[in-house]
């Protein structure tokens, strides 16, 4: 799995972002991976493929560059790159539920995944109960005989939840259990030590890491699901919703970096949380690394650190909005994970779709991604932003 390694067999994190997945080719042994931008691959003989490849839609060797690296800091024995998240996760669940199936899914879960659940797999037969993820008693209550997939987020989007991941394997019964784990990272967080089946990330946030470039992925274990790589690839290659080599290089370039940026987001978002925290406009701060956050103990069992995502809720919907449009370093924007600092107003931005639905977020509330730049720059915006409220 590793390249340019020595004896290394069991390599740390950063070892692995920057070296599992790549070999230098024998011809020229470039040290990054190169760009195979080709749509098609000479062959040596009448279906005798050269190396393994035929056509970029079914697979190339920029894109199997990455889907390596991420198996390999994952712990899975394969992954397979989409071209965004939410085409990750469509695949996803077209690959485990079909027409009479059911599935168990979180009051705090991403909108986007909510609304594709809803309003697209609900016409096609597939019932969903949404459920307190938090509470694993209340997950094994939700199974049904045809349950099929238990969906978690942990930390969950918008509202940083924790999931006890170890405690939902144990009432999953016969349905796969997917963790999207695309806030935590593999990064601070390997959700396949603890019972995982599957676990997905959208690699636009912490695995590309700098706003510029859009992807998926999702991983596997060979024992886990019978047939599961074969069908992803089945939808890889067929329904063709695959990353460009650009996308997969920019992506893979980002993962090399991941290990240090992580550690100086957390860094970030730690003072950002102790600091809003101490705020008369505060209502509540949520951030697990806080001991006060009720998930504390469970992130401290299964994650490495707490993550770069803090979202507070302000004493009112007026005040959030205002500091929302208050901040200078901070930007006013959707999506996380970059190197620069963002913030959004979820109930009119990214969660929208979910108004009136059991996943509606609070108006009060503000989720901030916060970036790698200096900290005391990053307090000083906050406090220039609180100043005008």
């Amino acid at each position: 799995m590793l390249g340019m390694s020595t004896n290394t067999s069991n390599p740390g994190p950063s070892t692995a972002a920057i070296h599992a997945g790549y070999e230098p080719d024998s011809l020229y042994g470039p040290i990054n991976t190169p760009i195979y931008a080709s749509t098609t691959f000479a062959q040596n003989g009448l279906a005798e493929l050269r190396g393994g490849y035929e056509y970029t839609r079914v697979g190339n060797p920029t894109i199997t560059a990455l889907e390596k690296s991420v198996a390999a800091l994952e712990g899975a024995d394969f992954a397979v790159a989409f071209a965004s998240g939410m085409a990750t996760v469509d695949v996803v669940l077209r690959t485990l539920l079909k027409p009479g199936d059911h599935i168990v899914v979180s009051n705090d879960a991403y909108g986007g995944t909510y609304r594709l659940i809803q309003q697209v797999f609900s016409l096609w037969g597939v019932e969903n109960t949404v459920v307190d993820m938090t509470v694993a008693e209340e997950v094994g209550a939700a199974v049904q005989d045809n349950t099929k997939v238990i969906w978690v987020e942990t930390p969950t989007n918008p509202l940083l939840s924790i999931v006890d991941i170890e405690a939902v394997a144990k009432v999953k019964g016969g349905a796969a259990l997917v963790v999207d784990n695309t806030f935590a990272s593999p990064y601070l967080q390997r959700p396949f030590e603890f019972g995982a089946d599957v676990v997905l990330h959208s690699t636009t946030k912490y695995i590309g890491g700098h706003s510029d470039v859009i992807g998926g992925v999702v991983c596997g274990k060979d024992d886990l699901i019978e047939g599961f790589e074969e069908q992803l690839r089945f939808f890889f290659g067929w329904v063709g919703a695959i990353p460009s080599p650009f996308d997969t290089y920019l992506t893979g370039r980002g993962l090399k970096t991941l290990p240090v940026r992580m550690e100086r987001h957390c860094d970030n978002a730690e003072a950002v949380a102790k600091y809003l925290e101490g705020r008369k406009e505060v209502a509540r701060v949520c951030y697990p690394g806080l001991e006060s956050h009720p998930g504390h103990e469970v992130a401290k069992k299964q994650m490495r650190r707490f993550g770069g995502m803090v979202s507070v809720l302000f004493q009112t919907e007026e005040q959030a909005k205002k500091f929302c449009l208050s901040t200078q370093l901070f930007c006013l924007a959707e999506s996380l994970g970059g190197v620069e600092s963002l913030l959004e107003h979820p109930a009119t931005m990214t969660h929208v779709s979910v108004a009136g639905s059991a996943l509606e977020v609070p108006g009060e509330l503000v989720r901030i991604s916060v970036g790698i730049e200096d900290e005391a720059d990053l307090i000083a915006d906050l406090e220039q932003a609180f100043a005008q409220l």
